[in-house]
């Protein structure tokens, strides 16, 4: 089992930027890909990004060059780091662990969540 921990959402002005955290406990967080995943109001959950376990990275095209993924394996902990963020930014974040080398673009090939952060932007 790995449970994770989002933080760091918040209210930021469109233009700015957040960052938000996913921290890991129970297995080694090393052998997991991570991906983020969003929500907003009345849509579906989306992709945004992922890392591998190497840390290869891809991201949605609605966030590139925009967002970066990172990983501390020393500290069980991924971020997201959010530059010139848009209204259309504003959702839940969740960030999501699956035991593979590899993240996928596909909510089903995570096997465990974390309970979200709410990022709004204000315009």
């Amino acid at each position: 089992q790995v449970q994770l921990v989002e933080s760091g959402g918040g209210l930021v002005q469109a233009g700015g930027s957040l960052r938000v955290s996913c921290l890991a406990s129970g297995r080694t967080f090393s052998n997991y890909a991570v991906g983020w995943f969003r929500q907003a109001p009345g849509k579906e959950r989306e992709f945004v990004t992922t890392i591998s376990r190497s840390g290869y990275t891809v991201y949605a095209d609605s966030v590139k060059g925009r967002f970066t993924i990172s990983r501390d394996n020393a500290k069980n902990t991924v971020y997201l780091q959010m530059n010139s963020l848009k209204s259309e930014d504003a959702a839940v974040y969740y960030c999501a662990a699956a035991p593979r080398d590899w993240g996928t673009r596909a909510a089903r090939d995570y096997n465990y969540w974390g309970q979200g952060t709410q990022v709004t932007v204000s315009s």
